[in-house]
């Protein structure tokens, strides 16, 4: 089941890596959910799993976004909740960075972690890279992407959308996506995802 977006992931041994790898874990075994429960659920593989689990890799976009998936959670809930913080200001000082160990994309959590009802995030995508997320990621939660800097190609199942700085796209019922950066420069976007009712 191994999967080449699982290949060639070196071990993060920063905090943050650690709290992601409990957090993971946690989620799991609330379930009562085996190793190959969740790889069976996820489409990740066991033996990734259980390497992300003890934090001897650290998981990528793509791993991250299955996984949040097949636990009925936004991936920037499952982040949040490694790195939980119940202040309704948080300064962009304190805003976690997390950073895909495969393609360098970054996703700033500029929302408080107080369980508010609309979150924000700002994601940098570095030039000639693509992540994508199966439409487990989307199913709970209503999106909407915000180009600030940049070219986003972003595939909505059969859809493509070419998106320029300024435009919003609002998506549509859960497929799998990929959001892709073609271009020799990075792109800056706003993500803002509420829960669907």
């Amino acid at each position: 089941m191994a999967d080449k977006e699982e290949a060639g992931v070196d071990a993060d041994d920063g905090g943050q890596g650690r709290a992601i790898a409990a957090r993971i874990r946690l989620e799991r075994e609330q379930r009562g959910w085996s190793l190959s429960e969740l790889a069976t659920r996820s489409g990740v593989s066991k033996a990734m799993i259980s390497k992300v689990e003890r934090v001897e890799a650290s998981p990528t976009a793509t791993v991250l976004g299955r996984l949040s998936g097949a636990f009925g959670l936004p991936l920037s809930a499952l982040l949040a909740l490694a790195e939980r913080d119940a202040e309704r200001l948080v300064r962009h000082a304190s805003q976690p960075v997390w950073t895909d160990p495969a393609t360098g994309y970054t996703r700033r959590t500029l929302s408080p972690g107080n369980g508010g009802h609309l979150e924000l995030l700002e994601v940098v995508l570095p030039a000639d890279v693509e992540v994508p997320y199966p439409a487990s990621a989307f199913s709970f939660q209503h999106q909407q992407i915000w180009v600030i800097d940049g070219d986003l190609d972003f595939i909505e199942g059969e859809r493509r959308h070419q998106l320029k700085a300024g435009d919003c796209l609002q998506l549509g019922a859960p497929v799998d996506c990929v959001f892709a950066n073609r271009s020799t420069l990075p792109v800056r976007y706003l993500v803002a995802l509420t829960r669907r009712g």
